[in-house]
């Protein structure tokens, strides 16, 4: 990768990371990772390399994260062998760190948090998502894989908020990423470990804290799913995030979570409090210059709730596909149709990243997706399909 190649003498385990840091800021990169008797790894633009020096031994890992830990998390690693938390270093930006024992020996991920928020304008986000944050209530949610960039997402909604509306945000963060300044609003930041015993508890706590947004890093259990859905349904925005790549496995994931006993009445309240789901992916860019958000829109509709509410949830795709003008929603491979067109991602990436990468193949050569089965997409591959559709229309404009 042409990584620096010098080595790290672990005099000053401090500076040895801070050697490490500037590695990663040079190159860019989202994330590194440090494994005993290997070299740093850096993922750049969703790849993972090796920096182009020595292994690094158990030893100085060790020594390297005891430099950073916070005192009051070191009881819980050697408890619970893995802890998350952040750390700041001044001119070089806030990194988040999972620190995590492997073979019995620790390791770690650390990803990279910049001091700046970025404006919603430059993050490609849908405009849609200004309307629903400034809703008084609602449940609305950001999903995506590991490394989608929920996280900045989020951050820049928030920020949003704290430009333009006199509010008071609470955030309940494992552990707290971007750090806000207030401006209009006034924004709370609660750590785990540090200023709560459990995500839980603080959601509850919370209520009492006259809050009008409530952020919830990520919703893990079913409990608080139900809490947060609860504050939404009294009068609270809450917002947080999901571990899924669509807007339907989304709705799956919280049904799953639940006992069989509690579905039917979750579903009730998750489609009264439900305003939208924004599923986001990250894809390297046609140019090899960084990467490019894609999205899937969901947003509350009469349609939508019904759907929810029923438990029909394969509707969704389509609900969204016909409802992009009045409710501003779109599937994924809507947006991703528009990158390839507007030369942002290649056919190759695109495809890659569909979830239905037939249907997004039939969109990009201009035939509907219900003219596409009338073709026989669903009985054969896609590709003669497109042959025959083309066939077809050279054989009517020869008539013409």
């Amino acid at each position: 990768m042409g990584a620096p190649a010098e080595k790290l003498h672990a005099v000053d385990p401090k500076e040895d990371l801070l050697f490490l840091i500037r590695a990663f800021i040079k190159y860019n990169a989202s994330d590194m990772h440090l494994r005993p008797n290997r070299p740093p790894l850096y993922r750049i633009n969703g790849r993972l390399l090796p920096a182009s020096m020595p292994a690094l031994s158990a030893q100085q890992i060790e020594q390297i994260l005891n430099a950073y830990i916070p005192d009051i998390m070191r009881n819980t690693l050697q408890t619970k062998r893995q802890i998350d938390f952040s750390f700041e270093i001044e001119e070089l930006g806030r990194f988040r760190c999972n620190v995590f024992y492997a073979t019995n020996r620790l390791s770690c991920a650390i990803r990279r948090i910049p001091f700046e928020i970025p404006p919603i304008e430059k993050l490609r986000v849908p405009e849609v998502l200004k309307d629903l944050v400034t809703k008084s209530r609602g449940l609305l949610l950001i999903t995506g894989s590991t490394g989608s960039g929920k996280s900045t997402t989020m951050a820049s909604l928030i920020q949003h908020l704290n430009d333009t509306q006199r509010l008071h945000v609470v955030t309940i963060e494992d552990p707290i990423e971007y750090v806000f300044k207030d401006q209009k609003a006034v924004i709370t930041q609660r750590e785990l470990g540090v200023d709560f015993p459990s995500m839980n508890e603080a959601l509850a706590s919370c209520m009492r804290q006259d809050p009008d947004v409530i952020v919830v890093g990520e919703m893990r259990d079913y409990v608080t799913i139900q809490t947060a859905i609860t504050a939404a349904e009294t009068g609270h925005l809450v917002i947080s995030t999901l571990h899924t790549n669509d807007a339907k496995s989304a709705l799956d994931r919280i049904l799953d979570m639940f006992p069989a006993d509690h579905k039917n009445q979750i579903r009730v309240q998750l489609a009264s409090s439900l305003i939208g789901i924004v599923a986001q992916q990250l894809l390297v860019r046609a140019d090899g210059k960084g990467r490019v958000l894609a999205s899937e829109v969901l947003v509350k509709s009469p349609s939508v709730e019904h759907a929810i509410r029923t438990h029909q949830f394969e509707m969704i795709p389509d609900l969204m596909g016909k409802s992009e003008l009045y409710y501003k929603m779109q599937t994924m491979n809507m947006d991703l149709e528009r990158l390839i067109r507007g030369e942002l991602i290649t056919l190759e990436e695109g495809v890659s990243a569909s979830l239905n990468p037939d249907d997004l193949k039939l969109r990009l050569a201009g035939i509907d997706r219900k003219e596409g089965y009338e073709y026989g997409a669903e009985s054969t591959n896609v590709e003669s399909t497109i042959e025959y559709h083309n066939s077809k229309a050279a054989g009517g404009r020869k008539g013409d």
